[in-house]
């Protein structure tokens, strides 16, 4: 099979056990590959599994939110759709956030731009949704930050709470919380 075939697998381990906890075991158990095809798909071992996971990860964020923030249509539609497929992304509440796992632990520099790149599109593309919504620039980049701040905390509140309800119900406010007028 082809080195893609395993990115998902990979994902959920390193969601599920960070990059320290995500032993060589462990990934050749959820792969079904052996230690020798690991290397022979990711020659840079761990390293490259990561990056992978995270090329992966960036390029569904590009397709299934991005791409949707910067389609036609009413900016709390386009929101609100962003709201869904993140909703989506975490399973309603029950999954942590891959990025932020991995901002931790071992080699957190290495992968510290590549994430960085990541959140910073997304929040660029809130924040053009807010300034078409006629935020002006500050403001606009204080909700567009506030936005990611308010996803993010849900998804960690939610998870580690057992309480999907949490998640779900800022991903049902988010949008008018956005746009609502001081």
């Amino acid at each position: 099979m082809p080195k893609e075939s395993y990115i998902p697998s990979l994902l959920t381990l390193f969601r599920q056990y960070g990059y320290d906890g995500a032993t060589l075991s462990k990934i050749s158990e959820a792969t079904g590959l052996g230690k020798a095809s690991l290397y022979h798909h990711f020659p840079g071992g761990k390293d490259d599994m990561v990056e992978s996971v995270l090329c992966y990860s960036a390029s569904w964020l590009q397709e299934n939110v991005l791409s949707l923030l910067t389609a036609e249509g009413a900016p709390e539609d386009r929101l609100q759709t962003m709201c869904d497929r993140v909703n989506e992304l975490y399973a309603g509440g029950t999954q942590p956030c891959l990025l932020a796992i991995l901002q931790s632990g071992t080699g957190q520099d290495l992968r510290h731009d590549q994430i960085k790149v990541t959140l910073a599109a997304w929040l660029e593309a809130i924040v053009a949704v807010l300034k078409e919504a006629g935020w002006d620039d500050e403001i606009a980049q204080q909700r567009g930050e506030d936005a990611l701040i308010t996803i993010q905390g849900a998804v960690m509140v939610s998870f580690t709470l057992d309480n999907p309800a949490i998640f779900q119900r800022v991903m049902q406010t988010l949008p008018q919380t956005l746009l609502q007028q001081p």
